[in-house]
Order: C-alpha cells, then structure tokens, then sequence
C-alpha cells in the first residue's frame, strides 16, 4: 500500500463523515421540531351553571306601629293597669281616671232627661184629654146639624153657631196640645243628646288599648293630673306608649345604582344573628323616593314576630337577589374580547385546535363569570388571556384551566358585624 491508497481513505471518511450530518440535519426539520415551536394557549371549557348576583344590606326592625296613649279628658289617674315590659290586647283597660265635676254633670244631664220624658208623659195625657173633649164637642155639633136639616126652624141659629164655635175651640185646643207634644219630644231629644255627650265624656275616664301590643313606656304614675290630648298642638304628655311588635318591619336602605332591581314580592335572605336566627323575607313596600343626603331608598319586609323574640332595634343582615340565571352556559369574563365593531368575540378552539373568533351574546355577567347566551355550545372550548397573540387558523397546543361553572356575586351596600366589638376590643 503506498501513500495515494492513504489519501483516497481519507477523503471517503470524510465524504461519509458529510452525509451523516447532513442526514441528522434533515432529520430534525419533522414533526417533533414542529412540536416544539407551536405556540400553547389557556383555555376554558364552557359549562352549564348558575349566576346571581347578591346585594347585602344592614336592615334594622321597627314597630309595624307605635301609639302614644292620651285620654281625651283631664283628670286626676285613679289607677294604673300597666307598666312597661307587659303585653295587652286591644280594648284592654289600661288606665282609670277620677273627674269629680264629670259625673256631677252627667247627674244632672241624666236628670234632665227623666224631666223632659216626664214632660213629655204630661204632654201626652194633654193631648187624649184634648182630643176627647173635641170628639164629644164635634158630634154634638153634628147632631144639632142633622136636626136642623131635618126639622127647619126646630134649633135656632144662635145655639148652632154656639155649637161651631165650641167645636173648632176644641179642634184648636187638640192642636196646642200636638204642639206641646212635640216641643216636649224636641226637648227630650236635646237632653238625651246632652246626656250622651257627657256619658261619652265619662267613658273617657277608663282608657283602653287602642291596638294590641307591648307597653314600651310609662308617663304617669297613680294620683298624677293627667291633661286631656284635644289637639295635635298640645304638649301633654301621654300616659303610655304602646309598641304593635308581633308583626314588625323590617328597613333596608337600598342603595340608588339598585332601585330598580328591587319589585314587590322579591324575596330575600335575612340574618338575626342576635336570636341566631334566619327566615326569608318578601319585600312588601319601598318609598320609591331616594334619599337626597344617603342616596338610598328605604325599602321594607314585614316579619311575623308572634313569639316577640325580635326586638324593635334590633340589627339584621339581608341578602337582595339583584338578578339571576340557572341552568345557562357560562364561560369565565376572561375569555370576552371586544373587537372593533364593539362586539364580544371568543376565540374558540375547532377539533383540530385551530382558532376560530366567533361573536357570542352575552346575558348576566358576574366577576369572574359571563352568561353566554348564544353563540356557545357546552363543550366548546376558548382561549382565557392573551388572546391578542393568537390570530384566526392559528393552531395552538390547549392548556385546559380548572374554572367553575357556577358563581354568586356578593355585592356588599353595608353589613352589621355584632362581633366585632369583642373581636377587636383588644386592639
């Protein structure tokens, strides 16, 4: 072997040496590069679920009504039934006032009255007195008519003119006593009047309960002078105070961006954490008139407290479902794009994982949920951020996200936390 059989291995091994790199070259241009520089996106599978949005308040209980207790004569108190803390119904006595010159006038007025029947008694034996004397004096008078009809010249005119006369005096005399009759009957009536009046007057000596409820507070004490309540000017003071707290209201301030969620009948969630007791509640009335200082409408529920286990005063957290979807197809709020059309898009992913931007409509949205309410199926799946970076065809590698279907937005317009003091007393 000389030096040329030398040079031709060595340019062999090298030619050979050349087409194995040129053959791994040629390899790394297939499937696996094309892999490796595809771009990866987040998505989200689109669900069904529920949204509503939640608004809560701080509502406090107030009497359903309140009733300061005035007589309506003035008086010294006699006795006192109640005090504060009882329960009474209504009608029930509360109180009995002592009005001395009272019942020496409704003596005299009932006085009055027994006269006036009397004269009216009187009256009327005047009156059959009269009308007896007139019926005898009549037919005489017709008697002596017919004889004189019969038999001409037989009664002279004298005694039948004599006659007449007696007869309308008698007829005028009936008359009077009608008259008497019935200024007596007028007289009777004005002192029955009377006498109701006063009776009435002193009726209003025992005070009773105008309405059911529980004495919140007591004015006067036995033996006090008590001033009658005439007039709505009058600075008297009542005797109690009478709370109707079986059935109490129940007012939230609702806040004006909310009014017109809130409708009669809508229902809510109430929380008494005093008692530790929680009920749902139906809005019954609201003022419909906004506040100009708060800026909130006072809205209202009527509780049944029966059992009086709530207080008038007392605090209670409420929950206003503001709106709400069941059962639609949701997607989170980050899979929303507004194209320049000002439209909301998604961009969806086909069987292949190209991208597809489709226009979708939108119904409630919530913080981190949209309701879709056409444009979607359940299943679909789309890109969540970033969706700037992809275009229409793109074909991207899917990275599934975990995202809920369902979502309760809790909008908060003023809570009242009872712990909170002893929570925080020591800081």
């Amino acid at each position: 072997m000389d030096k040329r059989f030398i040079l031709v291995m060595a340019a062999l091994g090298f030619a050979s040496a050349a087409i194995c790199i040129n053959s791994c070259r040629s390899g790394g241009s297939g499937p696996a590069a094309s892999a490796a520089t595809m771009a990866s996106a987040r998505i989200a599978i689109a669900q069904r679920g529920d949204i509503s949005h939640m608004l809560t308040l701080a509502g406090q209980f107030q009497p359903y009504q309140v009733v300061d207790v005035h007589p309506k004569v003035s008086g010294y108190m006699k006795r006192i039934n109640v005090d504060i803390g009882d329960i009474v119904h209504e009608g029930e006595t509360l109180a009995v006032l002592d009005v001395p010159e009272l019942k020496a006038q409704l003596e005299e007025s009932a006085f009055e009255l027994k006269q006036s029947q009397e004269e009216i008694a009187r009256a009327q034996h005047e009156l059959k007195s009269a009308e007896a004397m007139n019926s005898a004096v009549h037919a005489q008078f017709v008697r002596l008519q017919q004889a004189a009809a019969t038999r001409p010249g037989l009664i002279a005119q004298q005694e039948l003119d004599d006659a007449q006369a007696k007869d309308l005096s008698s007829q005028a005399q009936v008359d009077a006593a009608k008259s008497t009759m019935a200024g007596a009957q007028q007289h009777a009536e004005a002192a029955r009047s009377d006498n109701q009046r006063v009776q009435a007057l002193e009726d209003y000596t025992t005070v009773t309960a105008p309405i059911a409820g529980v004495v919140v507070w007591r004015y006067a004490d036995t033996g006090a002078l008590i001033q009658g309540g005439t007039g709505s000017n009058d600075q008297a003071l009542p005797i109690v105070r009478i709370s109707q707290s079986s059935l109490l209201r129940l007012r939230i301030p609702v806040p004006e961006d909310d009014v017109k969620f809130v409708h009669e009948g809508d229902q809510l969630q109430v929380r008494v954490d005093a008692i530790n007791r929680s009920f749902i509640g139906k809005i019954v009335r609201f003022t419909r008139d906004v506040n100009f200082e708060t800026r909130t409408m006072e809205t209202e529920v009527d509780v049944d407290n029966k059992d009086l286990s709530i207080a008038p005063g007392m605090y209670a957290n409420t929950a206003l479902e503001l709106g709400s979807v069941k059962n639609v197809i949701t997607v989170p709020v980050e899979a929303l794009v507004m194209n320049a059309q000002k439209q909301e898009t998604v961009y969806a992913l086909g069987v292949n994982n190209h991208i597809h931007i489709r226009s979708v409509q939108v119904g409630l949205e919530g913080s981190k949920l949209a309701e879709i309410t056409s444009g979607l199926e359940p299943g679909d799946r789309v890109v969540i951020g970033g969706q700037d970076k992809y275009h229409e065809d793109e074909e991207v590698s899917p990275i599934v996200a975990s995202t809920p279907a369902s979502e309760t937005v809790q909008e908060s317009g003023g809570m009242i936390d009872l712990k909170a003091g002893a929570s925080g007393g020591g800081q």
